[in-house]
């Protein structure tokens, strides 16, 4: 059953701004295969599967999921770190997107799950956030059970 919702639309202009794509990307699901770097268009691009956070107090059981398209302009360099490149199968969940002025210049860092990695260094901040199609229910809420034992 596909859930019909207006889809969400964004765009970052500066670091604060960033910040509220990041929340709505926790937990995300990046495959490898999905994240490309554009070197004459100066544009990183990724789709992920996201956790619809947005929504998740209207859902009893589970949540929703959604496919989004996020893209960076501006980029004139990518690094990975802890990321096999060559596994395009490969599944990272997203944890934050964090940036921080360099300069003239801003770094960003797209975080994931066991220390791995994307940093994008750009001249600005100028982000989009898409949703792409339908959402779909999830029986799987992520769990951020932060207490010790």
């Amino acid at each position: 059953m596909a859930i019909t919702e207006e889809p969400l639309r964004l765009r970052a202009e500066d670091i604060e701004d960033l910040q509220i794509i990041s929340s709505c990307l926790q937990d995300a699901l990046a495959r490898v295969a999905d994240m490309r770097y554009d070197r004459h268009l100066n544009r990183f691009a990724m789709v992920v599967t996201r956790f619809r956070w947005e929504r998740a107090d209207q859902v009893r059981d589970g949540g929703e999921r959604i496919r989004a398209g996020l893209h960076f302009e501006g980029v004139l360099n990518v690094r990975t770190r802890g990321i096999d490149m060559s596994d395009g199968e490969g599944l990272l969940p997203l944890l934050a997107v964090d940036a921080k002025p360099m300069g003239e210049q801003v770094e960003i860092d797209l975080s994931f799950g066991g220390g791995a990695g994307v940093q994008l260094t750009a001249e600005f901040v100028d982000c989009h956030l898409s949703d792409l199609g339908d959402g779909w229910p999830t029986p799987n809420r992520p769990d951020h059970d932060t207490a010790s034992a």
